[in-house]
């Protein structure tokens, strides 16, 4: 009995160190370098996000900067080992994505488009 608590006390703190890691390479500023659509999106819209488009995550679990608009006070949690991100805006509305992070770029696979950031 005291083998299995160990163990499932083992593999928990495994899953939590390596989303610790996973949060810890997303703490950054990232700068928007694509935008593969999903959903019909103007040339002129992407052109916005790909200019403006710039994310600010913190250790704190805060985010701001721009996407498809302004996020000044945002939220963010990180979870499947660093593979499922959401961020939620001020007024507490979710954007769930698929994610991929490596030391230098971020991958964001949400329903609308496909984003792909590079650390500043």
């Amino acid at each position: 009995m005291k083998k299995s608590k160990l163990f499932i006390f083992g593999i928990a703190f495994l899953i939590v160190l390596v989303s610790c890691q996973k949060r810890g390479k997303l703490v950054n500023s990232w700068k928007v370098t694509a935008v593969e659509a999903k959903v019909p999106l103007s040339d002129s819209a992407k052109k916005v996000i790909i200019t403006n488009g710039m994310l600010t995550f913190t250790k704190d679990g805060h985010v701001t900067g721009y996407l498809q608009r302004e996020i000044t006070d945002g939220s963010y949690a990180l979870t499947k080992g660093g593979k499922s991100l959401v961020i939620k805006d001020e007024t507490g509305t979710p954007y769930p994505c698929e994610s991929t992070i490596t030391d230098d770029e971020l991958i964001l696979d949400s329903k609308e488009m496909k984003v792909t950031l590079k650390k500043i």
